[in-house]
């Protein structure tokens, strides 16, 4: 009986083995297909390796394959990359089921050297199959930075855009110092990292060479998208109760934790921030908090909050020629776009600090959930003239010449992750501003354009443009 058994485990055994190996296919010329035939990582910072790319391969066939090597043609290549989660250089039998597929999980690393700017590398990935070679370009774009590790700025200093930046941990800008960032200078901020002002931020751009300051994460969160529609990326920037005379002109802020937090100092002698043409966005809690400060902001963008856009407490606030919307898309909206604090004689009684004078000229305030903080602003010091709100209202002495509840029709797609806050054609934004408000320094827009070329200005931060337009078709 043993014996007949044995007999028969290896009857099947040979069975079954004969008909795995019936089950592949050893023709040559067969094919495997590739999710992609380019990985691109984009730009990536020399030294530092890349997020990991994803490849999967195909076999399309009834039966099995055998693919006997999967490797890099360069064995110096900067790229790595393991099968199904596990690692090696030189993968040799890989099997492939029928209908089935595998992962290829690939990343790079570059070395620096002295170039200034990006320097492509690029190597094939190879598979082998039946004889069959076939190959996936693997490609990534090297750029060079200078690291700042816990940077204390003691003297003056200047940051200068031929290469970007990349700050680690934070960057203080310490009592009685200045940072000076010239036009085009990029920060990148790694995870966590911020800045802290307690001497003097002195960051001016110009048209065509803005000053960046988000993340450090250039690739893409999905296909064609990239973690620019992040928040929360970086801590954002403080600035201390003892600086005053900062200047933040063409800056693109985005993707913080805490967005732009200016500290009480309640000394309203002394300007505190002038904002002009830049756009702060895309904040995991406000885009720009100013308590008891003197702060004015001219021709700039806030956009992009669960909490509200722009929170102002008590101080002094003057805003021409701005847009404060929201299409944030990660949580609800649970505050007002703009919320105002500590404005009306009542709120002083147990508060000696000083009550707030804001005044809101030729603005747009719109997008997902209220405007501005419910109530009545009787007796305040706070106007909005010229003003697109979107709420039901109507003009008093606080509210002059506004427009009440219509859609400015912003470049906008929300659901299409794009974020463009210029006026379409027929926006009800265009030509409704009053010429008096606008001053030297919001005369022209981001884009150079001149607000009183055609007359009256258009409402918000951006002068209408027929090629706006244009070039979204």
């Amino acid at each position: 009986m043993r014996s007949l058994l044995l007999t028969l485990v290896a009857l099947f055994g040979l069975i079954a083995t004969s008909c795995i190996d019936d089950d592949f296919d050893n023709t040559p010329g067969i094919s495997l297909q590739f999710s992609t035939d380019t990985v691109s990582f984009g730009t990536v910072f020399t030294d530092i390796g890349t997020p990991t790319a994803r490849l999967l391969v195909f076999n399309r066939n009834k039966k099995g394959v055998n693919i006997s090597s999967i490797r890099f043609r360069d064995p110096d290549t900067p790229f790595t990359f393991n099968v199904d989660g596990v690692s090696g250089s030189d993968f040799k039998d890989v099997e492939i089921r029928g209908g089935d597929s595998i992962y290829i999980f690939i990343e790079c690393f570059i070395e620096p050297d002295s170039s200034i700017e990006p320097r492509k590398v690029a190597d094939q990935l190879q598979f082998t199959t039946n004889g069959t070679l076939q190959e996936v370009e693997v490609e990534a774009w090297g750029q060079n930075v200078k690291r700042l590790r816990g940077l204390r700025v003691e003297n003056n200093m200047r940051l200068t855009p031929e290469l970007p930046y990349l700050v680690f941990d934070s960057l203080t800008v310490e009592k009685d110092a200045v940072l000076t960032i010239e036009p085009g200078v990029k920060l990148l901020f790694h995870d966590k990292a911020g800045m802290t002002v307690r001497g003097r931020l002195d960051a001016v751009g110009k048209t065509g060479k803005t000053i960046e300051m988000r993340g450090d994460r250039i690739d893409n969160v999905l296909p064609g998208v990239g973690y620019d529609i992040l928040a929360g990326q970086w801590r954002g920037i403080r600035i201390e109760a003892g600086s005053f005379l900062n200047r933040m002109e063409f800056v693109d802020m985005r993707s913080t934790v805490e967005g732009l937090r200016i500290d009480s100092c309640s000394d309203l002698s002394r300007q505190k921030l002038t904002l002009v043409n830049s756009w702060l966005h895309n904040s995991q809690s406000t885009v720009l908090d100013s308590r008891y400060a003197k702060v004015d902001a001219y021709g700039c963008c806030f956009s992009e909050s669960p909490l509200a856009v722009v929170a102002l407490t008590g101080g002094e606030h003057s805003f021409v020629q701005c847009t404060i919307a929201n299409n944030y898309l990660f949580s609800a909206v649970t505050q007002s776009n703009l919320t105002l604090a500590h404005c009306l004689p009542k709120e002083n009684e147990d508060n000696p600090l000083p009550l707030m004078k804001a005044s809101f000229e030729n603005c747009i305030i719109y997008g997902i959930g209220t405007p501005i903080t419910p109530g009545d602003l009787a007796e305040s010091q706070v106007f909005l003239r010229n003003v697109l709100l979107k709420a039901d209202g109507n003009d008093d002495d606080n509210f002059i010449n506004c427009i009440w509840n219509e859609d400015p029709l912003f470049y906008t797609v929300r659901s299409d992750y794009y974020f463009n806050y210029r006026l379409m054609p027929d926006s009800p934004a265009l030509g409704k501003g009053n010429p008096e408000f606008v001053t030297p320094l919001c005369l022209y827009d981001m884009d150079g354009l001149d607000r009183l070329a055609s007359g009256n200005p258009d409402l918000g931060a951006y002068v209408f443009s027929p090629e706006e337009g244009q070039s979204q078709h």
